[in-house]
């Protein structure tokens, strides 16, 4: 049967329904109404008889039995309006007295009153009534009402009953509409009731989650749809949040980007939850990759820049050495020369360490970061050799962010690259920032929270309308040998991190980028304190590293700190030293090792077999690849210190300082 005949077929009973209580309810009624009026209009008879005939007796109480004629005459009397009735005056001893005839059809209706004499019953005055019009008045009435019910059937069905038919169908189509698009839609679905136990679970979040609907449904949203995060969930706004890992039934994980919102009533009480939700786990590899490919691009961009300013750095440092040399006499020229060299050699430095931070990809790995500081360095970075002037417009009570630095490196410099191409002939790049709390009931795709705006707005030739709807589509590009990478990577970096990129742009009127970041509630780490003079060390230090003219300096700086130090080229070999000089008696205090040995045993594998001949080793992880997780890390890996290349005197130093004068007892 369809919706439509069910929702026929109900508005039929109903109506039906009432029409037979109106065709019992009139008869009904008249014949209760009929017969009450017939009881009390006979009471009241048989009262003002039996008054009359006591009046009677009351003359003449020995007599009154032999007064027939009176006693009829009496009885024969009608009250005005009385229908044909038939009365009977029986005296003590059950004998009839008197009595009047009348041809009462049945059935009847008998009302008696007992005669007094003093007080004393003499006798009985009966009255009797044909209860026959009752019946005839009774079944007019049910014909009546037959044809009253009738007429109320048609009335109902072709009126109310049909409006009310097309309201239910209307609603049930709505309904039908509603779960259909539900079960049907590309996204996870779940609804719950007002106390959070599930009631749908569309087809899609069946397969994402592991639980089909009828084991779900009854159970608690939290134990059917199961994720790692420790956002807490705002109901009263629906907005999207960042991607979070499901945990399905079976155990295994699913990228998945949500939104919640909540069900209210017409009075503005919680009726239920809605969570929809998509899988990207295959989006997010995909972002990733592109992600990967543009740095390809942007590498080349930044080449030449970076070339140019190595030049520059080995210039300054060769030159100082050849000075240095030249004036190997004079002490005081040497050293002057000495340290112009190693501040060359702490701006390569530099350089390495943006370009080593500017590779790193994958899931951000976020810490609270100084936006000032990282703004300066990373647009001063992108714009190596560029005609592009920067002015920088940041307020001192900038917020921190939250963010994995590396990635957002990579992001200042896409949107740095585009606003110099944009720049041929140069210009200003104007780079501001400012603090934004969100309410969530602004226009923003942001939760609800601290965050930081930061602006580069360029004098560039602008974007189109049309080419502004497409910035962000991975592989667009209008420029000749362009990828159409760097955007896409740009706004996936700053999804991944729960921030929001816009822009705004007008033809020959430059283009403004708005990034959103999150703020943090932690203080950025503080920066590295000044040079002190290096103390003077007592221990043994075994140095690993694969390279020897590394192995040669750590041991020279070594020995001047005071230090009794050798050296290996890779982790077997420090396990073997390490264990000959346990066993000889003079074990080492202290090793440090390097994190990478190609063809050979690395620091990661070498701390976990030196821990295992002797629990109480210090261990110093060394790399020249600084933003390796282990550096940042270094003591889940069972390292006691850290030792970032290129390094100096004092910082090598102060590591070992720190390690021999914190001895475990």
């Amino acid at each position: 049967m369809t919706s439509e005949a069910r929702l026929a077929a109900l508005t039929g009973r109903i109506a039906a329904l009432l029409a037979a209580l109106v065709a019992v309810a009139f008869p009904v009624s008249y014949a209760a109404l009929s017969y009450q009026y017939q009881v009390a209009s006979l009471e009241t008879e048989a009262a003002i008889y039996a008054r009359m005939v006591t009046d009677v007796i009351n003359r003449n109480p020995e007599l009154w039995r032999f007064q027939v004629h009176g006693l009829e005459e009496i009885l024969q009397r009608r009250l005005p309006g009385a229908p044909a009735e038939a009365k009977q005056i029986v005296g003590g001893a059950g004998e009839a007295v008197a009595e009047t005839q009348a041809d009462l059809a049945a059935p009847r209706l008998t009302r008696s009153r007992t005669l007094l004499d003093a007080g004393f019953p003499v006798g009985t005055l009966s009255i009797s009534r044909s209860l026959r019009p009752v019946a005839l008045g009774t079944a007019a009435a049910a014909a009546f009402g037959v044809l009253l019910g009738t007429a109320a059937y048609f009335t109902l069905r072709i009126f109310p009953m049909g409006a009310l038919r097309r309201a239910l169908h209307s609603l049930y189509a709505e309904k039908e509409r509603a779960h259909v698009t539900l079960r049907s839609i590309a996204d996870g679905v779940i609804a719950t009731d007002p106390d959070h136990r599930v009631v749908l679970v569309n087809a899609v979040a069946q397969a994402l989650t592991g639980w089909p609907e009828d084991l779900a449904r009854g159970k608690l949203l939290e134990e059917v749809y199961r994720v790692e995060s420790s956002a807490p969930v705002d109901l009263g706004f629906p907005r999207p949040t960042p991607p979070v890992h499901l945990v399905a039934r079976d155990g295994s994980t699913k990228l998945v980007a949500q939104s919640e919102a909540a069900i209210r009533d017409e009075e503005g009480a919680m009726a239920g939850v809605v969570v929809v939700f998509r899988d990207v786990t295959e989006q997010q590899r995909l972002e990733e990759e592109l992600t990967r490919a543009q740095k390809l691009e942007s590498v080349g961009l930044l080449a030449g820049g970076i070339a140019h300013d190595f030049n520059n750095v080995l210039t300054a440092i060769l030159g100082n050495i050849t000075l240095a040399k030249r004036h190997a006499a004079s002490p005081d020229a040497v050293t002057r020369r000495l340290s112009a060299a190693e501040m060359a050699v702490q701006r390569a430095s530099s350089l390495t360490h943006q370009l080593l931070t500017f590779s790193k990809g994958g899931a951000p790995v976020t810490q609270a970061v100084a936006l000032p500081e990282f703004l300066q360095d990373a647009v001063g970075f992108a714009l190596t050799g560029s005609r592009v002037r920067c002015r920088f417009v940041l307020p001192p009570d900038l917020w921190p962010v939250e963010v994995d630095e590396g990635q957002m490196a990579q992001v200042v410099n896409n949107l740095v690259i585009n606003a110099d191409q944009a720049m041929p002939e140069g210009g200003w790049l104007t780079v501001s920032a400012y603090n934004l709390t969100v309410s969530g009931r602004d226009p923003l795709p942001l939760p609800r929270g601290r965050f930081v705006k930061v602006t580069f707005a360029d004098q560039g030739v602008g974007i189109s309308s049309d080419n502004l709807k497409r910035i962000f589509d991975p592989f667009f590009t209008t420029k000749k040998n362009g990828t159409g990478l760097g955007l896409a990577s740009t706004y996936s970096i700053v999804k991944r991190h729960g921030g929001h990129i816009a822009v705004r742009s007008e033809p020959g009127e430059g283009s403004t980028f708005d990034i959103y970041l999150s703020a943090s509630d932690r203080a950025p780490p503080a920066p590295p304190r000044a040079p002190t003079a290096s103390p003077q060390g007592r221990g043994r230090v075994l140095v690993m590293d694969d390279e020897a003219p590394i192995r040669e300096i750590a041991l020279e700086i070594l020995s001047e700190l005071g230090y009794e130090a050798e050296a290996v080229s890779d982790g077997a070999l420090a396990v073997e030293r390490y264990l000959t000089a346990l066993a000889a008696g003079t074990p080492f205090d202290v090793v440090i090792t390097d994190l990478t040995v190609p063809g050979g045993m690395g620091g990661e594998q070498t701390v976990k077999h030196l821990r295992e001949i002797d629990p109480r080793v210090r261990t110093i992880v060394s790399s020249g690849y600084n933003t390796d997780p282990i550096l940042s890390d270094f003591r889940s890996y069972g390292f006691a210190g850290v030792l970032p290349k290129p390094f100096k005197v004092h910082e090598l130093a102060a590591v070992l300082e720190q390690l021999l004068g914190h001895r475990e007892e």
